[in-house]
């Protein structure tokens, strides 16, 4: 199985500047989830920027490929189109977007999706999800939520509590904290693309779908196209957006090695 890592890192961020570059015992973000990339066994590993300060950050860390791109993408999406024009990227090659602000990605469920992928023939996008476990995500709109049909291809994606279960969720269920969560489906935000999708999103309006929920993956949906969606082997940790993220994730590492060494 072969497939490429593409890390899109975005220098400016509202809530974190520099986020890329943020330091973590040691290692730049972006360093992090480069190498985690790299044990997932990609081929190769690139991260896609557009500031040249990541570019140098990354000069001595062996095997990890830094392709410039422009500042005005309005995604990730955007951003990996343009490396496989860069690159000229066969159409039947497959991509797997790994998010630049999520340093304990499970190396697993980045080989995970692009095997997805490369296994599904009707798909052009497969990404994950993970089984809801906490009430509080049932219906909080920040946790999307997705359906899939019989063959694991989804149906819709939505900030909604979907599927609506009519008798659980009732009213006075939701107030006394008693519905059962069910089966709903967390989605997760890693995707694996074929090349020859990526060449034609640019080319996608933006859908009606996609500009009531903000959710982006409904204008591949709108459009036509597949999305093949499998429940993570591995449920990735949250990434970071703020300062108090990346503290919680500076003070997991810390403890991890702290423990290391206690068993060793």
């Amino acid at each position: 199985m072969s497939f490429i890592a593409v890390i899109p890192a975005r220098y400016q961020s509202t809530r974190l500047p520099a986020k890329p570059l943020a330091d973590i015992l040691g290692k730049t973000m972006v360093e992090r989830v480069a190498l985690k990339a790299l044990q997932s066994g990609a081929s190769r590993v690139i991260v896609a920027t557009d500031d040249q300060r990541i570019a140098d950050a990354l000069v001595s860390v062996e095997n990890i490929e830094v392709c410039l791109t422009s500042a005005g993408h309005e995604s990730g999406t955007d951003r990996l189109a343009e490396v496989c024009e860069i690159y000229q990227f066969a159409d039947n090659e497959v991509i797997v977007n790994v998010q630049g602000d999520e340093p304990l990605i499970p190396p697993a469920v980045i080989t995970q999706v692009a095997k997805n992928l490369q296994n599904s023939s009707e798909a052009s996008v497969a990404t994950l999800s993970a089984p809801i476990t906490e009430f509080d995500d049932v219906f909080n709109v920040n946790a999307v939520k997705v359906v899939c049909d019989k063959n694991g291809l989804a149906l819709y994606f939505s900030r909604a509590t979907i599927p609506w279960d009519r008798d659980n969720f009732s009213e006075q269920n939701q107030e006394n904290g008693d519905v059962e969560k069910g089966n709903l489906q967390r989605h997760i935000g890693i995707y694996a693309y074929r090349v020859s999708f990526l060449k034609q999103y640019a080319q996608l309006s933006v859908s009606p779908l996609e500009s009531i929920e903000k959710l982006e993956q409904l204008r591949v949906l709108w459009h036509g196209f597949k999305i093949h969606v499998a429940q993570a082997v591995e449920v990735p940790p949250a990434g970071i957006d703020t300062e108090d993220d990346l503290q919680r994730v500076i003070t997991y590492l810390k403890n991890e090695e702290l423990k290391e060494h206690n068993e060793n």
